[in-house]
């Protein structure tokens, strides 16, 4: 038996729950939870993420008697633990103790006690507790059978995602050395001899802090880089000494879906479960369009298995300006879009609502009042709609279109204001792509820039700044190998240490795309260019290039106004027995449509000729089985053309659809069909009421 194989996340169903607070109520209080939990059908809770003080009240002195009793409540009432470190924050006499291990900030002020994440990553001191701790735990839970899964830490970087302080410091010294050899090697890589920047001793470097003007770009870049490193070093002492003492029991840490400070590739690596804590913004019609390109993100994290949503909220938050709840209904399909996506089952933060602290006024699967609140209905009323998709447990989204997203490239996008424009966000094209792709009828994979692109016919590349010769040969190799590539602005600029490639963009991209760009052409605040395609003309608000094409680039798309009038702004060449286009400029979401559409037909690939996002559709499959989520996030009825036949695990036992269906405000479908070559491509009828 492989580890991955013992590592396995032990439920018999998808999971339901959400993250369980006891030690801040009296246990009177657990009983009842655990006859509530039953009835609203809960199987898995998350505890205790933030109970070290209640834990080891004074260095050594643990008091587990409390956890030992929550734990058999739980485990008479058939709930099995996600069971964290309690590593997510330290108690108050560690920091009293050691108060070199608070963070710093950019200005050099010392971050103070009180709220959470009260460390600094790269402390000594605070990697020796939290291996004590995680020790601990292992040794006196880990052989417990309500115990199925290692939640260590909690929201890595979510409030301390860089540190400046002199440990810091030392650390990232210590990092650049092994990344660079010598000071030779880092003072080449940084490009010191602009602006007088060069070293001649290690502790002469020290992190980005805030400084006169702009500073060196590759030093912010590998800043990030090892910001990033340190917080997965922290991660592995955790994760080492867990398989070490419970070598069977899977462990994961909650991501924060696509998260800019955390290279999450990396961290899925270490870990054997990706789990994510989701917050679509009910305020928001169209939020669960990027939630579906951050569930695309999860999945693919680890080759397409299945992942689990950790924490969502029932209704509203606590944490934005203004917090608007769920309306009746939303939370269902919020949940179930996850499980659309390959989430093996909806968490929620949390179980029960808090009555003091930061987050009392962040709903819970149990309101306020209590069983009577909505939230507990609504809840319950999901835990039975989810024991009747039993059968979708363990199968895998299917997608034959893929986004590359890559922290190098996003990072070094961002990080510097050293550039043509601040307007071109990394984030922002990443999501306009993926939502034409969206609305076009596909749900979206996400994979590295190597690849492996062997399931796709369309792989997207909004921006790569940041491009190697390992990447731009993926990318050719999958295009000769017959797949179609889309290459969007400013992309195989740089090399990795910032330095800009010989002859420009696109760097090692240009043999792929056939072009060459003479220079960034970036749009004025306030005003905009316009693309002409087929005949139509298209916003470009932010960012346009001057494009010299080669002889075997056919042009697309040209600018239609500005400095750049009749040149090149969307190019294709044909490469081995695929193709590559290359997307010259920021378009709006109409131009964005036209553009994938295209992309879309040359790949081979349907595309939805009514467009309206909030109907989505997304097939999970097992070896004999599709099971195709059909999801309308809308206030509208919505009609779609479905296969006939199909059983609808979410409607009356038994019932066969038509070739259409009619999906109501805020509803969901899943239709099992005996599995196909390709996956159901579910379209919208002629009129939607």
């Amino acid at each position: 038996m492989t580890d991955a194989t013992r590592r396995h996340l032990r439920l018999d169903a998808l999971a339901y729950g959400g993250d369980y607070n006891p030690d801040q109520w009296p246990e009177a209080v657990w009983h009842d939870d655990v006859r509530l939990m039953r009835e609203a059908g809960v199987n898995l809770v998350s505890l205790p993420v933030f109970s070290w003080p209640q834990l080891e009240v004074s260095p050594g002195a643990y008091d587990w008697a409390w956890l030992d009793r929550v734990i058999e409540v739980l485990w008479a009432g058939g709930i099995r633990i996600d069971l964290a470190t309690a590593t997510a924050t330290p108690p108050a006499w560690l920091v009293r103790r050691h108060p070199e291990m608070l963070p710093w900030d950019a200005d050099g002020r010392r971050l103070e006690f009180g709220s959470r994440q009260a460390y600094c990553p790269s402390s000594p001191v605070w990697r020796e507790h939290v291996a004590r701790m995680a020790r601990a735990m292992a040794e006196r839970y880990g052989e417990h059978p309500a115990v199925v899964l290692w939640h260590v830490s909690n929201e890595y970087g979510d409030h301390v995602a860089r540190c400046w302080c002199p440990e810091s410091a030392a650390h990232f010294r210590r990092w650049l050395e092994g990344r660079y050899g010598d000071l030779d090697g880092l003072n080449e890589a940084w490009g010191v001899n602009v602006w007088g920047q060069r070293y001649t001793a290690w502790d002469e470097v020290e992190p980005p802090r805030r400084a006169t003007g702009p500073v060196n770009p590759t030093q912010l870049l590998d800043f990030e880089r090892f910001s990033s490193d340190a917080l997965l070093e922290l991660f592995r002492i955790e994760v080492d000494v867990l398989r070490e003492v419970t070598p069977d029991l899977p462990v994961t840490t909650n991501f924060m879906s696509l998260f800019r400070e955390l290279d999450y590739w990396r961290f899925a690596e270490v870990e054997d479960l990706v789990t994510d804590d989701a917050y679509p913004d009910p305020a928001d019609p169209r939020a669960h369009v990027p939630a579906a390109l951050n569930y695309g993100l999860m999945r693919s994290l680890k080759g397409g298995q299945p992942w689990l949503l950790l924490e969502q909220a029932a209704s509203a938050v606590s944490w934005r300006d203004v917090n608007v709840p769920k309306a009746p209904g939303r939370m269902r399909i919020d949940s179930l879009q996850a499980i659309a996506h390959g989430s093996d089952g909806a968490m929620f933060f949390q179980w029960r609502q808090a009555r003091y602290g930061q987050e009392k006024f962040h709903s819970a699967m149990l309101g306020h009042r209590g069983e009577h609140s909505r939230t507990f209905r609504e809840t319950a009323a999901l835990g039975r709609e989810l024991r009747r998709l039993a059968p979708v447990k363990d199968t895998r989204v299917r997608s034959r279109v893929a986004l590359v997203v890559d922290w190098d490239a996003w990072w070094g996008s961002t990080a510097t204001e050293s550039m043509p424009s601040q307007c071109l966000d990394w984030l922002a094209q990443a999501r306009a792509w993926h939502a034409a792709l969206h609305a076009l009828g596909h749900a979206v994979d996400t994979v590295r820039a190597t690849g492996p692109f062997d399931a796709y016919d369309l792989v997207v590349v909004p921006n790569l700044y940041v491009a190697d010769a390992a990447q731009a040969a993926a990318l050719a190799g999958f295009a000769a190998d017959g797949g179609t590539v889309v290459v969007g602005p400013f992309s195989g600029v740089v090399d990795a240490t910032e330095k800009v490639h010989p002859g420009g963009a696109p760097g090692p991209l240009r043999h792929l795309l056939g072009i060459e760009v003479d220079e960034p052409w970036p749009v004025p605040d306030g005003a905009h260019e316009r693309v002409e395609l087929d005949g139509r003309a298209y916003d470009a608000p932010v960012w346009t290039e001057w494009i010299e094409p080669g002889a075997e680039a056919s042009v697309v798309a040209r600018f239609a106004s500005g400095a750049l009038a009749g040149r090149a702004a969307v190019t294709r060449r044909g490469h081995g027995d695929g193709s590559a286009w290359y997307v010259g400029t920021a378009l709006a979401e109409d131009g964005l449509l036209a553009v994938m559409r295209l992309a879309l037909a040359d790949a081979g690939l349907p595309a939805r000729e009514r467009i309206v996002p909030d109907v989505e559709a997304v097939t999970r499959s097992s070896a004999d089985v599709d099971y195709t989520f059909v999801l309308n996030h809308g206030a509208a009825v919505a009609v779609v053309d479905v296969p006939a036949g199909a059983e609808d695990l979410l409607g009356d036992p038994g019932t066969r659809t038509g070739p259409r269906l009619v999906v109501p405000a805020l509803g969901v479908a899943v239709l099992a069909t005996p599995r196909a070559d390709e996956p159901p491509f579910i379209t919208l009828s002629e009129t939607t009421e």
